[in-house]
């Protein structure tokens, strides 16, 4: 079918292949080098919300040279739409479907998988993904938990696979050019960022435990988290706001921000300090299930000195600055400041109300002295960067490296870690832990359910 160019990586174990959980690997799967034109052939785990937009970007590049081979997810009542919208965007090309993602790993012919799990899957699939010789793209948060997060990082590095984490901002291409503006001194010195995840939303109810439904397989389904009866509203999307699977919106949505707020720092190491406090507001416990905050501030300190703001509110709310920012960021620096709501930015020099730079203007402005306000660079987008970093086999083309997406994934994670143990914390970020405390150190990993283990030694 295709002609591939091999080689046997000597980095990895013989042909016995590697036992991970209940499953074997393949060392052909090791096998395999993708040429600059050759077909990139993947997977898709986890296809019913944002697994769905992962389907129809993936296989949108298929006259591209992506091809979906395979459609995975545990609950089988959504396969059957899903296979027929790959192969009515794959010239009828039609993708198998499993329910178990080990299976999908043991395939020879997969180069890379889509994940779009529920984020306490994401770092176990990952890992088994990368030992199974796959390239991954994995939905963000990277993590549910900061430990295993950092495994996904080994992992990546140990079997040299390219891990691009959802964070798609990072190739828009006005996006890029507005933290390149940031960067090069449009503001002065950025010494504060903020973000905002202004998302009001109502009670989704409670309800009584009860049997799954015959399509969902509940124990792949719950994998890693530890056991708890079936409860319909506490699964698909409502997964979202308990905290066994999920991270509330500090950790759905915010995630985007806060990858945002700290770029436009420039900030490459975890912050020395964090605070963060809120509650459940306007929505009565015995009428919902929800366990995560709907409201939040949380505040970061770096070593020297420098802000991260980060604020959600699940309520009804204004929107800030004259953009209108909800969903965004605000940046502060020595001589200005800068709004940026989705893809569109402005800048406002000292205390003058109106833009000197922005994504809408054609005329360039001076910035630091000699330096130019250059146009928005060119963009393929955040999937087309994955694919051009699997078939350069370099992580350097990625635009959102897995340890780039981990060090964003860490603040919304230990913003909730701060706001379950009620103080303010100190963190170590050479160690990954807090200091001098040992409650908040209990949530940096979990208890993992056999045989869902992400492993010490990965």
């Amino acid at each position: 079918m295709k002609n591939r160019r091999t080689f046997i990586k000597k980095t990895v174990a013989g042909a016995a292949g590697m036992a991970l959980g209940a499953t074997a690997f393949s060392a052909k799967s090791y096998e395999r080098i993708l040429g600059a034109n050759e077909r990139v052939v993947m997977a898709s785990i986890g296809v019913r919300g944002r697994g769905k937009n992962l389907l129809e970007n993936f296989t949108g590049m298929y006259k591209d040279g992506v091809m979906i081979k395979t459609i995975c997810d545990v609950d089988t009542q959504f396969l059957g739409d899903r296979v027929k919208l790959a192969a009515d965007r794959q010239d009828g090309n039609k993708p198998g479907t499993e329910v178990d993602m080990r299976k999908v790993f043991d395939d020879p012919d997969i180069d890379a998988v889509a994940i779009a799990t529920p984020n306490h899957w994401h770092a176990l699939s990952t890992i088994w993904a990368c030992q199974a010789g796959k390239h991954v793209y994995v939905e963000k948060p990277s993590a549910h938990n900061v430990w295993e997060g950092r495994k996904m990082v080994e992992a990546a590095r140990k079997y040299n696979r390219m891990v691009q984490v959802g964070f798609q901002n990072r190739s828009i291409s006005n996006v890029m050019q507005a933290m390149s503006f940031l960067h090069n001194g449009g503001i002065g010195d950025v010494y504060m960022a903020r973000g905002m995840c202004f998302k009001p939303r109502d009670s989704f109810g409670i309800a009584e435990d009860s049997a799954p439904p015959a399509t969902l397989n509940y124990d792949l389904w719950l994998g890693p988290a530890t056991w708890r009866p079936y409860n319909e509203l506490k699964g698909h999307y409502n997964w979202h706001w308990h905290w066994a699977t999920g991270n509330g919106d500090t950790g759905n949505q915010g995630p985007h921000q806060f990858d945002i707020a700290r770029w436009g720092l420039n900030k490459k190491v975890h912050p020395v300090k964090v605070q963060s406090m809120g509650g459940i507001f306007g929505i009565s416990p015995a009428e919902c299930s929800q366990e995560t905050p709907n409201t939040q501030t949380s505040v970061f300190e770096y070593e020297d000195g420098k802000i991260l703001e980060f604020e959600t509110r699940g309520r009804y709310t204004n929107a800030e600055a004259p953009a209108g920012v909800k969903i965004g960021n605000l940046f502060y620096g020595t001589e200005g400041w800068l709004e940026l709501n989705g893809s569109r930015w402005n800048a406002y020099r000292e205390r003058e109300k109106e833009p000197f730079a922005g994504s809408e203007m054609a005329e360039t402005a001076a910035v630091g002295g000699d330096q130019t306000f250059m146009a928005a660079p060119d963009s393929k987008g955040h999937f087309a960067n994955f694919i051009d970093g699997v078939r350069a086999e370099d992580r350097s083309v990625l635009n959102c490296d897995i340890e780039v997406g981990f060090l964003s994934t860490v603040l919304p994670l230990i913003a909730n870690i701060s706001y379950r143990v009620g103080s303010s914390l100190r963190f170590n970020g050479e160690f990954e832990e807090f200091i001098d405390n040992e409650e908040a150190d209990m949530y940096l990993t979990r208890r993992y359910r056999y045989p869902y283990v992400v492993p010490k030694n990965v």
